[in-house]
């Protein structure tokens, strides 16, 4: 179902493809209250999609408002748990009928490779879209163990208007893991995509609508992080901002709460993880290829990216050679070649600062193992780079690119010292054949989540998001998401009968 398809058939679709351009607020299109536009580029060619309403302040009171209303006269979260739960899986029906289409609108907008979106995002997006309906009429409230003169019920209740501000790496399934868990628990929602990535949003909100999601209920506002995004920061009628993205913008959305009216604020925020490597690991072919999958899906632009390679002295060179051997599959190109597995990077500024790096090696003199060279555009190939210490930058800062640092170790604790060695927090990957090793590391990392002998995030049943200045307030994905977008009521019913107390006695 989710195969790809041939390069001509991806340039056809992508021929033929009608890319919304307006807000969709209330349940419709509509341009911007100034009647300003921003351009959106294909990153891998440098040519104009379309040209996006460019919104403002008016524009999100607007979308509030709506939001607000649709909430409190209760179109949607006075709908029964099992009405909201067929209307999300006729959405993710919806978004399954088109997934051709929202694969190669996501490839055009970001310049990640098409293979990518059709076979990881569009079906991941779907599956999150899903398995949040289904959670609907299956979670329980509670009751207290109060004793018999009175009855406690724990009561979950939506929050109310929910901003969703999302980054431009992942469009799709960053989308799906703040609407999912915010649309089935009874929430209103007013997205904000990031200006680079803004189509396939647009496309989905326009979908969630045929699907029968009221008007109001899903809202997307696009523009800029001060134009957009500070409005509903601020704005004193949205009950929570859901944002993935820098730490930076995520310390401003802290910061918004505090100097307005203490929204509700869950971060998932940068990541500078770790791949710890030790000597017993029992098969480094597979170290190999998952070292590289880590450090290069989705060209390195990933929070969860595995950019620090942490390896004990003794197995170094040999696995550096057979991650050689494993790069060889992963060809830069054109996006919509599903043969290519790197595409172009988001925008020319990131490229910019990504190509920075390759500027630090030289200035350190510190050794390129595989890669380093840039293509015609906006393209980095997979880079390898030996020798890094702690104190460079490399080995401390988010780069947010295809370049893997490498840095040996001699001892298990010098491994952790080396692991923790960073403000961030997101994830960490181990590779140990000792069960007791692979548990004490995985327990000492500060992560939010650990993977052993493999890279990855779990699936949609595990929480992800970090310690430190990764992540705040919450996580996304499983069951724990709801609590996101939930405010959690005790309602206290004093059922003591004195006079039948009298009576017995």
């Amino acid at each position: 179902m989710h195969e790809p398809l041939s390069a001509a058939e991806y340039r056809a679709i992508a021929a033929s493809l009608e890319l919304p351009t307006n807000a969709f607020i209330d349940g419709a299109f509509r341009p911007s209250h100034s009647g300003k536009t921003f351009k959106t580029t294909n990153p891998a060619t440098g040519e104009t999609l379309a040209e996006i309403a460019a919104c403002d302040a008016t524009d999100v009171d607007y979308a509030v408002a709506k939001a607000r209303q649709s909430f409190e006269d209760g179109r949607w979260c006075l709908q029964s748990p099992g009405d909201r739960k067929a209307i999300l899986i006729k959405f993710a029906k919806l978004l399954e009928d088109n997934r051709h289409e929202l694969a190669v609108m996501e490839s055009l907008d970001s310049g990640k490779p098409v293979r990518e979106c059709q076979t990881v995002d569009v079906p991941d997006t779907i599956h999150t879209i899903r398995w949040h309906a289904e959670l609907i009429d299956k979670l329980y409230d509670n009751t207290a163990p109060v004793g018999a003169n009175a009855l406690t019920m724990i009561v979950r209740e939506p929050i109310g208007v929910v901003g969703c501000v999302l980054p431009w790496n992942f469009p799709l399934l960053m989308l799906a893991w703040k609407i999912g868990p915010a649309l089935a628990s009874g929430c209103s929602v007013i997205v904000k995509p990031a200006q680079e990535t803004t189509l396939t949003t647009l496309r989905v909100a326009e979908l969630a609508h045929e699907a029968g999601i009221p008007a109001g209920v899903f809202n997307v506002v696009p523009g800029g992080g001060k134009d957009v995004g500070e409005p509903i920061g601020l704005h004193m009628d949205v009950d929570m901002v859901a944002f993935t993205g820098s730490t930076p913008t995520g310390r401003r959305f802290l910061r918004y709460a505090a100097d307005s009216n203490l929204k509700k604020i869950v971060l998932e925020c940068g990541g500078k993880n770790p791949a710890v490597v030790l000597d017993d690991a029992e098969d480094l072919d597979l170290v190999a290829e998952q070292v590289v999958n880590g450090a290069f899906w989705n060209m390195g632009e990933n929070c969860s990216a595995t950019s620090r390679l942490i390896v004990q002295s003794s197995v170094k060179d040999e696995l550096l050679k057979r991650i050689g051997a494993y790069m060889r599959e992963w060809k830069t190109g054109d996006p919509l070649d599903p043969e290519n597995r790197i595409g172009a990077l988001v925008s020319k500024s990131h490229f910019d600062k990504v190509s920075s790096f390759l500027d630090d090696v030289k200035t350190e003199k510190l050794s390129i193992a595989y890669g380093g060279e840039t293509q015609k555009g906006i393209y980095i190939e997979p880079t390898v780079v030996d020798g890094v210490t702690p104190s460079s930058r490399l080995f401390q800062e988010e780069i947010f690119g295809p370049i893997l640092s490498v840095t040996k170790f001699e001892t298990l604790a010098e491994a952790i010292a080396l692991a923790n060695d960073t403000n961030y927090g997101l994830t960490a990957s181990i590779y140990s054949g000792s069960l007791k090793k692979a548990i004490r590391l995985s327990r000492e990392i500060r992560a939010g989540v650990v993977t052993v002998n493999c890279f990855g995030e779990g699936d949609a049943t595990t929480p992800f998001g970090g310690y430190k200045e990764s992540g705040f307030g919450g996580r996304d994905k499983s069951i724990f998401a709801h609590d996101n977008y939930c405010e959690l009521k005790t309602i206290w019913i004093d059922v003591s009968d004195r006079s039948v107390d009298e009576t017995i006695r």
